[in-house]
């Protein structure tokens, strides 16, 4: 988005209902809520904590991706909105109890209407000391915890389904994938990938990814470099916005499938990998494990893993689905998975209904 944003218009392109901004001077505190739907449900979504290069980047990844939990929350069938909160700061240097504290009062004054949760930059001791002050937090250790297995586990059997689409089999065995960022669901991903006998050949953004490439036997390449590899599969595991005008001509690849949130910089560029033959697994359905994980929590019985990650794993079957759907129709990827989402809120929804905490 340009500079100096005009934030109204920005809520009304993606549909918002609220954004909410905090400053804790005391605390160094610059957070943001934004609550794009609750017609399904109280809010979902984590919260991030990145060193933004300017308050319109902030706003933005917010917007965005607060909208794609909307719509991950209604693919996934679950009974929630989508939200999601933003700290202003690095998280290697910055983070700190009084910060963490006060984005909790933060939450627990939204009255239930967002639920919290990790995300990139975060950790479940960092959700145990924001929900010191709060009751809406989820992915505590005594509860669902990390939610890095669960989404690692969906982008696996959801990688497994687009190859078979675009291979006839689900077989890594002589397959190579590549993998942008070796975070905690990066990392966990590429254990499971060399367990089915994938070839790796990885990168990221921080020396350490050098030692799990280690651990891993995979091919390092520098971060600029991991577009052009030839690959059987990348998956891009790091941050949003990674298929751009920039990268869409370096693929080389036959599928895209991995946890990064918002992959696609515009929806021209999911048409451009259709017209490209690239299988494009929509980000907010594969990279849903962590969320349907975390949603379990709120079931009347309680957090019980073997249920959530039974739903988990059929995230493949939903990939299958979407990717069928999109091949009949002759449409991007995305814009299936997107009607999948909006037909299930249009049909369990009311006409200009929110979600009210009692």
């Amino acid at each position: 988005m340009r500079a100096n944003m005009n934030i109204f218009e920005a809520m009304e392109q993606y549909g918002h209902e609220e954004l909410v901004f905090w400053h804790d001077k005391a605390a160094g505190l610059k957070a943001i809520v934004a609550i794009h739907d609750t017609t399904l449900g109280p809010a979902l979504g984590g919260l991030r904590m990145w060193p933004y290069e300017s308050e319109d980047d902030a706003i933005t990844d917010a917007l965005r991706l607060s909208r794609g939990m909307t719509y991950k929350n209604a693919a996934m069938g679950l009974d929630l909105g989508g939200g999601k909160s933003v700290i202003w700061a690095d998280s290697r240097q910055d983070k700190t109890e009084a910060r963490l504290r006060s984005f909790g009062r933060l939450i627990q004054s939204l009255g239930g209407r967002y639920i919290t949760a990790e995300d990139v930059g975060v950790n479940a001791d960092d959700m145990a000391v924001v929900a010191r002050e709060t009751e809406f937090v989820g992915g505590l250790k005594e509860t669902s915890g990390d939610p890095s297995p669960a989404t690692a586990l969906g982008v696996l059997e959801g990688m497994k389904a687009a190859m078979v689409i675009a291979f006839g089999n689900a077989d890594f065995h002589g397959r190579r994938v590549a993998i942008q960022g070796l975070g905690h669901v990066g990392a966990l991903l590429g254990d499971m990938l060399r367990t089915q006998g994938a070839e790796l050949t990885v990168t990221d953004i921080h020396d350490e990814g050098r030692a799990v490439a280690e651990r891993l036997g995979a091919t390092w390449v520098e971060p600029d470099a991991i577009y052009g590899v030839e690959a059987d599969v990348f998956a891009p595991c790091a941050l949003g916005a990674i298929i751009n005008d920039k990268t869409i001509g370096q693929f080389k690849c036959r599928v895209i499938a991995g946890s990064a949130n918002n992959q696609l910089k515009e929806a021209r560029h999911g048409v451009e990998l259709l017209n490209r033959g690239i299988v494009y697994v929509p980000d907010y359905v594969i990279n849903g494990g962590g969320v349907v994980n975390v949603a379990d929590e709120f079931h009347r019985d309680g957090y019980n893993q073997e249920r959530a990650f039974a739903r988990v794993r059929a995230i493949g079957k939903q990939v299958t689905e979407i990717l069928q759907h999109a091949r009949q129709e002759k449409i991007p990827t995305q814009e299936a998975a997107d009607q999948v989402a909006e037909t299930r809120i249009h049909i369990m929804g009311r006409v200009d209904s929110t979600y009210i905490p009692e």
